[in-house]
Order: C-alpha cells, then sequence, then structure tokens
C-alpha cells in the first residue's frame, strides 16, 4: 500500500498535543476540530511526522465557531467564540516535471551575468573572442550563489513549516550586476508567527553567510588589470561604489591577517568583491519592515499588527534621504544622483505597505529569543547600508 492510500492517524493518536471534538471529511481532507494541549504554534511540529508518514501535510488554522461544528450537530466546546482546526490534506504527488520557467530564467540570467560580468568588470572584448565570455565564470557563481542561498534559506524555512513555496525564480538583466535578484512564490497560508519569522529571517542569515564567505574570498584574489584603452577612453563620467561597514570590516580583517590583495595603479579590486557588495546591498532592501518584504514579515512576526505603523514611516525616511542627498550634493554630471534611487526605493516601499504584510493563521506572540534574533538581524542589515551606495563623478 502507498503513503497515499492510508487512512490519516485517529484522534486518539493525538492525545497530548490536540484534545479532538469532533472530525470532519470533505474528500480527502480531514479536519480533526478541537483544542491544542500544547502552545499551539508547536502543534504541527509535534504531529508533522506521524501524518507525513501516512502522506498527509498538516497546517493548524483558528477559525470563528460559526465556521465549524461538531459535524453531527453536537456543540463544540470553545474558548473565546473560536476553535482551533487541525486540517490534514494529502500531500501533492510529484509527476516529475520539470519546472521550465524556473530553469528557463536561471539560464537567462547566468547568460546576462556572464556577459556583464566579462565585459564590465573582467574588461574583456567579447565581441572580438565571444569564448572568452566564460572567464566571468566566477563572477556568476559568487552573484547567483549569494541571491540562490538567500532564497534557498527562505525555502527549506517554508518548507520545514510545511508550508507550499516555489523554487527561486531569477530576474535577468544585463546591467551592472546582470541580474535584478530573485524571487519565490509563497503558495501556502502561514500557520503561525513564528513559522511567518523563521521564513522570513532565514533568507538574509543565509545570504549574509554567503556573502561573508564571497566578499573575504575577493579581498584576497589577484586584482584586475584594467586595460589601457579604457583608462584612456573618454566616458566623461566615472562610477566609484561606496563600502558599507559590513564590507569595510570586513576588509580591515583580511587586511590584519596578512591576506589582502594589494591593488595597484591601472588595477581594480578582483569582481567577486563587487558580489559582495552587491550581496550586502540587496539584504539592507530586504529588510526594508515594509510588506511582505523579508524585513516586513520579520517585524510583522515580533510586533503583530503594530507593524502597519513601522511601515508606515519607511516610505517618509527614504523621501527625507533623497531630499538630504539633493540639498547637500553637488549635481551629478549626466544628470542621475542617487538620491533618485532612494525616490524610487520610497515609491516602492509605498506600494509594498500599501498591500500590507503577510498573516499568520495562528497571530500569537513570538518568542523572546527569536525577537532577539530578529533585532540582531536588523542591525546586521544596517551595517549592509550606506546612504551613497555608488556615486558619479565627472571623469579626470
Amino acid at each position: 500500500m502507498s503513503r497515499s492510500d492510508e487512512r490519516p492517524p485517529p484522534p486518539d493518536a493525538l492525545a497530548g498535543v490536540f484534545q479532538v471534538w469532533s472530525v470532519e471529511r470533505v474528500e480527502d481532507t480531514v479536519r480533526y476540530v478541537g483544542d491544542p494541549l500544547v502552545p499551539p504554534d508547536a502543534v504541527v511540529d509535534e504531529l508533522r511526522t506521524a501524518f507525513g508518514q501516512r502522506g498527509y501535510d498538516l497546517r493548524l488554522e483558528r477559525q470563528s465557531t460559526d465556521e465549524t461544528g461538531a459535524g453531527d450537530g453536537r456543540r463544540v466546546p470553545t474558548t473565546g467564540g473560536s476553535a482551533y482546526v487541525l486540517v490534514a490534506e494529502p500531500e501533492a504527488t510529484s509527476t516529475g516535471s520539470i519546472p521550465w520557467l524556473n530553469v528557463g530564467l536561471l539560464l537567462a540570467t547566468i547568460v546576462s551575468t556572464l556577459y556583464v560580468g566579462a565585459t564590465q568588470w573582467y574588461y574583456i572584448p567579447v565581441a572580438e573572442a565571444p569564448l572568452r565570455l566564460f572567464e566571468a565564470w566566477p563572477f556568476v557563481v559568487a552573484m547567483l550563489g549569494v541571491l540562490g542561498i538567500h532564497e534557498l534559506g527562505h525555502y527549506v524555512a517554508a518548507r520545514y513549516h510545511g508550508v507550499d513555496v516555489t523554487l527561486p525564480y531569477f530576474i535577468p538583466f544585463p546591467s551592472l550586476l546582470g541580474t535584478m535578484g530573485a524571487v519565490i512564490n509563497i503558495r501556502g497560508r502561514i500557520p503561525s508567527r513564528r513559522a511567518l519569522f523563521d521564513i522570513g529571517v532565514a533568507g538574509p542569515l543565509a545570504g549574509l553567510v554567503a556573502t561573508t564567505v564571497v566578499t573575504v574570498i575577493g579581498l584576497t584574489l589577484e586584482p584586475i588589470t584594467i586595460p589601457q584603452a579604457v583608462l584612456e577612453s573618454d566616458a566623461g563620467y566615472t562610477i566609484d561604489f561606496h563600502d558599507p561597514l559590513l564590507l569595510q570590516g570586513l576588509d580591515a580583517l583580511v587586511t590584519a591577517a596578512g591576506l589582502r590583495a594589494t591593488v595597484g595603479p591601472g588595477e581594480s579590486l578582483h569582481p567577486i568583491v563587487f558580489a559582495g557588495w552587491a550581496g550586502m546591498f540587496f539584504t539592507f532592501l530586504n529588510l526594508l519592515p515594509v510588506g511582505q518584504l523579508d524585513g516586513g514579515h520579520i517585524v510583522r512576526a515580533i510586533v503583530g499588527q503594530r507593524q502597519e505603523t513601522v511601515a508606515a514611516a519607511v516610505p517618509g525616511g527614504l523621501f527625507a534621504l533623497a531630499g538630504f542627498l539633493y540639498l547637500t550634493r553637488d549635481p551629478p554630471p549626466i544628470g542621475f544622483g542617487v538620491w533618485t534611487l532612494w525616490v524610487f526605493w520610497g515609491l516602492l516601499s509605498l506600494g509594498f505597505a500599501y498591500a500590507g504584510p503577510a498573516r499568520p493563521t495562528i497571530d500569537e506572540s513570538l518568542d523572546r529569543r527569536r525577537a532577539a534574533l530578529g533585532v540582531l538581524t536588523f542591525v546586521l542589515g544596517l551595517a549592509c547600508f550606506t546612504p551613497v551606495p555608488f556615486e558619479i563623478t565627472a571623469a579626470a
């Protein structure tokens, strides 16, 4: 007998974890109505294995007594006009099909990142030697590795809590990065604040570990020689990237250890360092506490519905930063100032705040250890921030 043919656990198998008042069946879905005997956000963790062995996914919901009943007309004992419902559904069976959209976007992102890395960071004349494009593979591995590990953190945490989630969708873009990042789509309900927190915090923390490793490796590698033709070109402007505190700290540690590569005239740091810089920049943006960004998930899990008050202040803060930079910095040589970056993100955060945060099914307080980890994550996020990430200056 296959797992999908097995019956779900009987009510007695839930003893000590969930007190069952009634059992309802709707086709293959089984609903256990009752009360948790352990903290509600621990019920699914306690019973996941027992149900999983029988081929069932599990989630806990809280519904008003008007929406639940005993099935046989009996009154269901509840507290505060609501009841808990443990919902068991057959696990989705994999058809073995290939996620072509994910694969196609990943391949397109690899190509765009290869091209950007080769032409803009390794100074390779791709038009003259197309096959040299692949010399930029370290930049691709570093850039997509940082983004992929960030999304993998979300994916693993979501699957751990039984939340249905897609594989990452990478976004190709032939810019200075070669990509606009990656996203995953959460398709299932988030059962609790604990699950919401774990899913939200796992991405930034995993991504920061990858970013740190990439940055340290890049700082130890031999610099790239800038071709004389590039040095003598009359582009009219140059773009200088400013380092956030985290990158400055890693640079100091690598230098103190005697591992820092020396950059001479006509040379630039290895492109992998820029992949680390980009990872830090993406981390800070993802930790903005608005809507369904990672920061929004974390703050919603910690403070509950008060997250909306926090989110409302974010666009104003970004617009204020943009205004400050506009008034205090010299006009750029080509009509683009970094203040426009913060105007753009102010508008985006306004949209995220309007859309609102994710709402867990069981909306109960988060434990102190997770709250402390959330605060630490935001501190690390601030270490990835610099008010002027890049600066456009007139070429000498």
